[in-house]
């Protein structure tokens, strides 16, 4: 598993809002890759001040997975600060994170979840569609499967903040609203950062999208508020939706 280092887990003592401390804060982020010529980050600014299931949106180049890389304390070389408030466990997981294959898939599960979580891993097993898996090994399982089994690994585990990282690839559209709801209804004190090139979806389900954009744009990261539905039931009026994804679509 990935997990924020602890250089990434200083308090925030910054006055921008007095008062009101940060989960996490970027600020004034530049980066470039090391064999790249341009800068992908400019003055990048970043801030989640709340719990909650939010994402990190953008066309593909502009550096999502490079900024959850960030935050997770995987990748530094960067100017600028970037400060995760208190000491937080900040774990990331993507889309093709892979399990070994000596075991069958609940006992691997099994293994790595802690006995206070044995009951969040019943009820994920069951709300994510595993039962089936459960006696298979990794392998042979399928892509959107291989997938719901990792989350689940993740989410058994005592963190604080997770990014997910097209950690929903390959899983049918009704299953992933199945899937955010109850990890929106288990874990509401706890920090999500979701990646997904899906805009209808994160639209719905998010309360604060952070949309990144190229660093010719300028601010590079426009924060919008998305209708945090708690299912797909509770998304509010169709005009509602409409509204966030025509801002999404403008900030892009």
């Amino acid at each position: 598993m990935s997990a924020g280092k602890g250089a990434y887990r200083t308090s925030l003592t910054s006055d921008h809002v007095p008062g009101i401390m940060s989960i996490i804060r970027c600020h004034n982020l530049c980066y470039r890759y090391p064999e790249g010529d341009g800068l992908l980050f400019e003055n990048l600014q970043v801030e989640i001040r709340q719990p909650g299931f939010h994402a990190i949106f953008g066309h593909s180049g502009t550096g999502k997975t490079t900024l959850a890389r960030m935050i997770a304390g995987e990748l530094g070389g960067f100017e600028g600060s970037l400060v995760i408030e208190g000491s937080k466990t900040v774990f990331y997981t993507h889309n093709m994170e892979r399990l070994p294959g000596w075991a069958d898939v609940g006992e691997l599960l099994r293994a790595v979840t802690p006995a206070s979580a044995r009951n969040h891993l019943d009820r994920l097993t069951e709300t994510f569609g595993l039962q089936a898996c459960l006696h298979s090994r990794f392998a042979r399982l399928s892509l959107g499967q291989k997938n719901r089994v990792n989350l689940t690994r993740y989410l058994v585990q005592p963190f604080d903040i997770l990014i997910m990282d097209e950690s929903l690839a390959n899983v049918d559209e009704t299953t992933r609203g199945i899937i955010i709801s109850e990890i929106k209804a288990i874990f509401p004190e706890r920090c999500f950062l979701y990646i997904s090139h899906n805009m209808i979806e994160v639209s719905r389900y998010c309360r604060e999208i952070v949309v990144i954009r190229s660093p010719q744009k300028q601010p590079q990261a426009v924060c919008l508020s998305g209708l945090d539905a708690s299912s797909s039931d509770d998304a509010g009026p169709s005009a509602g939706l409409e509204q966030v994804l025509l801002e999404i679509a403008h900030a892009t």
